[in-house]
């Protein structure tokens, strides 16, 4: 992960935002990681923590996953390279303005999550 993140994240960052981004990071054991936090320190990258049990706060969670697997159910692919090619579909499918709102969902959620003091809260 930690080669991933200096490939695409840290050498190729967008020169407008290069001093003002955070990486959201899950508790997924990956991101977590001496090697991936001591990588991000070392690179000046801001990162925003992660409360636990807190897995809808994550775009993917609560806006990437959901959209793909309703397109996909009920579908059956006999071949994983058909699987792959029904996935991109989907993701080249979704206008940007769905992803900006989804970027603007994320952060009600966050201040949410802020607000419950880290605690478990049902409804977003």
């Amino acid at each position: 992960y930690v080669q991933v993140l200096k490939k695409k994240c840290i050498a190729r960052g967008h020169p407008a935002i290069v001093n003002n981004w955070w990486l959201h990071h899950d508790n997924a054991p990956s991101h977590t990681a001496f090697r991936v936090v001591e990588c991000l320190a070392q690179h000046k990258v801001a990162t925003l923590p992660q409360p636990p049990y807190s897995p809808d706060l994550a775009p993917p969670d609560f806006f990437l996953f959901p959209r793909i697997k309703s397109t996909l159910k009920g579908k059956h692919h006999a071949l994983v390279e058909a699987l792959q090619e029904a996935v991109t579909r989907e993701l080249n499918s979704i206008p940007v303005q769905a992803f900006l709102e989804a970027y603007e969902n994320w952060k009600t959620r966050w201040q949410q999550c802020v607000d419950a003091e880290g605690c478990y809260f049902e409804k977003f």
